[in-house]
Parts: structure tokens; C-alpha cells; sequence
């Protein structure tokens, strides 16, 4: 199945019914109250600045400010205020909630793969098909798979803006000294341990690549990793930790770390831009920092496989459900201005995130880009040839990525027993799909 229809097939399976029934059973997978800061058909606009939150992702706060000012200047009548709500997804997340408590709601959200469901199940955000025509936004115009992962109960609740995939950086210097390809990484996991003992002989026995840790979304990476070796996080609302292939990922992962091979780190990207490891595994949106920054020339290459073996993640933007409609249309007509040819083409070779657009690949001005950065391609090649839909323990389930961070976590940096803490892990997770999915489904 390609990835829109399968994005399309789990959504299906998702809203038999599930927007009909309470939203309270589900307080505690959004973190707070579930009511909203008014009606969005009653409450009238304030003509009140919009509230845009965000954590700007891939350390975009310029680019953002850039586009909200160019915005402001062509628009008295719907002005745009920047408000860094967190300094990352999660703590975005939580204020939103505190939001949804009593406070003043935004207008505009950035929404991660994680979050977005929720509020959407909760219908504490806004199907925007009810309004694109009005905002004059065609939603036909982005990728789309990308519009597709925000496609729930026959609706849609959020844009593409902040996209990506996991990507493998290689110092080509090392590469050349362990006698190794330098326009490639290795093709599977296998080759990966392979090349291993040349590339730390290479590099005075550094790490071959570090990876973020379990607080920093190793649950993201991994889930290429196990789905290489032919496991899964889930088969859609069945918990799957504990198939023999999902537990070899696990040892693989667990002896790499313990043979010094993959080092998991608080700041990997640091660790690797000043060449202390001969590669990373790291998100697209790391591409701009460290083509500025890194201190070693690098490649960027697809996961290793067998594929597809890379997820896609990343961030939407959506709007809440409890504003004035008249506030929705103007949010939503912004989100078109944030999220246009133009500004696509610059946020995404500002930061490294894919363009959301699709006439975007064609403009002039971003095939030129491509042709002289190579590795800002590499991402949109991977999301056509070797990725597909995040596993629903991860993405659907209520802190399904936090739980499988915290069990990554004990098997690599407490070298816990693999099918243990696995076992745990699924009952855990099954736990949480009985009590906070299964009544609304």
C-alpha cells in the first residue's frame, strides 16, 4: 500500500464514531481539560491581533518573524502576533492544554506528528475543510501524503509546515579513511556493523553515529531501525513490541550501543558537526543548522534498510475549535500565506524541512537550490522511495511516544533485558489503548 492510501485506510478504521462520543474519556490523553475558550459558531471576533504559537521548529525564529512581518504589512485588518509558546512540541502541547483549561486560546498552533491527534479526537481543533473555500486555500496544492497525515474522520485538522524525515549524516572525511564509499551510507543494518570497526579504527575510536535519547525522540529514529528488521511498534491498535523481529531490533540497538558502535547523546548534533562521531541520525531539520555550523564536510543518505525504513514526522499547523469562525477564516488564510510557494521554498532551505507544496519542487528557484545542495534532496527522495506511516502506538496512543523513549532508554543507556522491558512496554501500552481509545472508537 503507498503511504497516502495508507494514511487514508488508518483514519478510516480511526473515525467509526469516535468524534460522536464523549471527548471527557479522554482528558488525560490531550494533559488537560477538554473544554475550549468559547464557541467557534457563537463567540463573535475580538479584532484582536492573531495568536500565533509556536516553537520554532528547526530553530526558524527569524524566518517565522520574517514571514509574520511580511504578512502585518499587507494585512491591517488581520494581524499576526509570534509567540514562542515552547521550545519544543511537547511544551507547546502543554500550554495549549492550559489554554483548553480557561486561559486565552491561540489561533494558530504548530502541531507535531504526536499531538495533533488528540486535540483533533477531542475536537478541541478545527476540521478545516468547513473552511477552505472560504480562506481561499486549496488544499489539492500540498503533497500529498503530507496533507494526508492530518486526515481524520473525514476531515482534515491540520497543514503541512514543518516537515521531515530522519536522515543519516556521514562525514565523508571519515569515510575516506576507512577505505569506505563516500557517496553512500551502508544499505542495511547489517552493513552498518560491518563498516563499524573500520570507521571507528578511522576516527580514533569515536562512535560510528549518535543518536538523540529517549527525551529527544530516539522512539522516532528506532522505529525505522525496527521496522528494517521486520518489526513494528503496532499493527494499528494491536501492540506488536514483543514479535521476535521487534525484540532482534531491540538487541541489535542495545549491543551497538554496549560495543560503543552508537553512542546515544543529549546533544548529537553538536557531537557530530565537530566530528566526534562519523555520523548522525538526526531529523532534516537539523540540515540548515549544521551546513552552517558543522566543522566536517557530510553527506546525507537514506536509513539503512531494508525499506521503507524511515518515518516520516515533523510538524503541522492547526487552528482550535473554540475561536470565532471569522477568526478561523483569517487564521487559516495566514496559514496559506505561511505555508505558499514562496515561503515554503524559503523555510525549507532556511531550516531543512521539506517543501509542503507541490509546485514548489518545480519552481525555479528550488530546482537551482537543489542541484547546488544535493543533500537537501535526499529527504524529498526518501519520502517517495522509503518511508510510511508512523505505527499507531506511537502516534495515536496517549504518550505513546514518551513511554517507548523512556523503555529505549533502559535498553540502551541501563543495558536493560530487551524482551523485559518490551514485555512491559506492550502491556503498557495496551493498557493505555483500552482506557483512553478503545470507548471513543
Amino acid at each position: 500500500m503507498n503511504p497516502l492510501n495508507a494514511q487514508l485506510s488508518r483514519r478510516t478504521a480511526l473515525g467509526l464514531g469516535a468524534v460522536a462520543a464523549s471527548s471527557l474519556a479522554l482528558t488525560a490523553c490531550a494533559g488537560g481539560s477538554t473544554s475550549g475558550g468559547g464557541s467557534g459558531s457563537q463567540a463573535e471576533d475580538s479584532g484582536a491581533p492573531l495568536q500565533f504559537w509556536t516553537n520554532h521548529p528547526g530553530s526558524s525564529q527569524d524566518m517565522e518573524k520574517e514571514i509574520v512581518d511580511a504578512w502585518n504589512a499587507d494585512n491591517p485588518d488581520a494581524q499576526v502576533e509570534l509567540i514562542t509558546a515552547g521550545s519544543n512540541y511537547e511544551e507547546l502541547s502543554q500550554r495549549f492544554n492550559a489554554a483548553l483549561s480557561g486561559g486565552e486560546l491561540p489561533d494558530i498552533i504548530v502541531a507535531s506528528d504526536v499531538t495533533w491527534f488528540n486535540f483533533a479526537l477531542n475536537q478541541q481543533t478545527t476540521n478545516l475543510d468547513d473552511f477552505w473555500t472560504q480562506a481561499e486555500v486549496n488544499p489539492e496544492d500540498y503533497v500529498d501524503t503530507l496533507r494526508e497525515d492530518y486526515a481524520f474522520n473525514g476531515g482534515h485538522y491540520g497543514v503541512p509546515y514543518a516537515r521531515s524525515t530522519c536522515l543519516m549524516y556521514w562525514n565523508t572525511d571519515v569515510l575516506k579513511a576507512a577505505g569506505l564509499p563516500t557517496d553512500r551510507g551502508p544499505e542495511t543494518w547489517q552493513e552498518f556493523a560491518e563498516w563499524a570497526p573500520q570507521l571507528r579504527a578511522a576516527n580514533d575510536d569515536k562512535p560510528v553515529v549518535v543518536v538523540p535519547d529517549g527525551s529527544n525522540y530516539l522512539d522516532w529514529y528506532f522505529q525505522g531501525m525496527i521496522w528494517a528488521f521486520g518489526g513494528a511498534y503496532s499493527q494499528e491498535w494491536t501492540p506488536t513490541f514483543t514479535e521476535a523481529a521487534s525484540i532482534e531490533a531491540g538487541e541489535f540497538l542495545k549491543q551497538q550501543v554496549a560495543d560503543g558502535n552508537i553512542e546515544i547523546s543529549t546533544d548529537p548534533t553538536v557531537a557530530f558537526g565537530n566530528g566526534n562521531a562519523a555520523a548522525l541520525l538526526q531529523s532534516t531539520g537539523s540540515l540548515g543548522g549544521l551546513t552552517e555550523t558543522a566543522t566536517v564536510p557530510f553527506i546525507t543518505t537514506f536509513l539503512p534498510g531494508p525499506g521503507p525504513s524511515c518515518a516520516t514526522g515533523g510538524a503541522g499547523v492547526g487552528i482550535p475549535s473554540g475561536i470565532a469562525d471569522a477568526r478561523k477564516v483569517k487564521a487559516l488564510k495566514f496559514i496559506g500565506f505561511l505555508t505558499n510557494t514562496e515561503n515554503t521554498i524559503k523555510f525549507s532551505q532556511s531550516t531543512g524541512y521539506m517543501p509542503v507544496r507541490k509546485d514548489a519542487l518545480e519552481h525555479p528557484d528550488e530546482v537551482a537550490y537543489l542541484e547546488e545542495n544535493p543533500n537537501a534532496r535526499t529527504a524529498i527522495d526518501q519520502l517517495n522511495e522509503n518511508t510510511q506511516p508512523q505505527d499507531y502506538a506511537r502516534v495515536f496512543v496517549p504518550g505513546g511516544g514518551q513511554r517507548i523513549g523512556a523503555a529505549l532508554d533502559e535498553i540502551t543507556l541501563n543495558q536493560a533485558d530487551v524482551t523485559a522491558t518490551f514485555e512491559a512496554l506492550s502491556e503498557e501500552t495496551q493498557t493505555a489503548i483500552d482506557r483512553d481509545v478503545q470507548p471513543l472508537l
